[in-house]
């Protein structure tokens, strides 16, 4: 993939802490399926309802580079066990069961797209929102990304992210925009100041728009940089 360079209006952002015990409020899902989500989706639909409790309709772009792999594998034990495998365990292991969970709890049928694609999964979450965004800017679009760390038996995974949670809305009036690039990375660049995607844009959207210069990621050949200005809507 040559390098790449696209811009798109954030209207609103949440994050859930790396590292935060309490758990997500998420009074907006009815008890019964409350009792039954994982932190992990917890996490990305606290951080959702944060960006677009407001708005009638959204277009949703879940990302997770693991999604609910451990109840998948959890799951799997089951079976080496000989022990029934619940069914609400099973539907609720597909990576876009976040998804399907935010849409029934807003009664919303708008699209959803789930995304995964390693250490790099956020950064192409975000390029499927420009490109849905830009395609019709007339519904919002928002970005969910959600992730927590393999269980101990995959062994060590580079970029390895913590249990966190980050969600972007794109919407019209939106009044900073993100600049987002990505191109291959090559071995005269320096290192990587930050260990996961997350943590970049994360630091890109706290220190917002009046701070110069962009926050730059690498990893897997490639490498991603991100920064806020202003503009969009006036």
């Amino acid at each position: 993939m040559h390098d790449l360079r696209w811009t798109i209006p954030v209207a609103r952002w949440s994050s859930w802490p790396a590292g935060t015990t309490t758990t997500p409020d998420i009074g907006f899902v009815e008890p019964l399926m409350r009792r039954r989500l994982s932190t992990l989706s917890k996490m990305a639909l606290k951080v959702a309802h944060d960006c677009a409790s407001e708005d009638q309709a959204v277009r949703l772009v879940f990302a997770s580079r693991h999604g609910e792999l451990r109840r998948t594998t959890g799951i799997l034990d089951d079976i080496a066990a000989g022990e029934p495998v619940s069914p609400t365990a099973f539907s609720l292991s597909v990576l876009n069961a976040m998804a399907g969970i935010y849409s029934i709890a807003r009664r919303d049928r708008s699209p959803s797209t789930a995304i995964a694609a390693g250490a790099q999964t956020l950064g192409y979450a975000l390029l499927e929102a420009h490109a849905q965004y830009a395609a019709d800017p007339s519904t919002p679009v928002l970005v969910v990304y959600a992730d927590e760390p393999a269980d101990e038996r995959f062994g060590a995974i580079e970029h390895e992210a913590s249990a966190c949670a980050l969600a972007v809305l794109l919407d019209r009036g939106a009044h900073v925009e993100l600049e987002c690039e990505t191109g291959c990375a090559t071995e005269m660049q320096p290192a990587p100041e930050f260990a996961t995607q997350r943590d970049a844009l994360l630091h890109a959207l706290s220190r917002g728009a009046a701070a110069p210069g962009a926050v730059t990621w690498q990893g897997a050949g490639r490498r991603w940089r991100w920064s806020l200005r202003n503009g969009g809507a006036v």
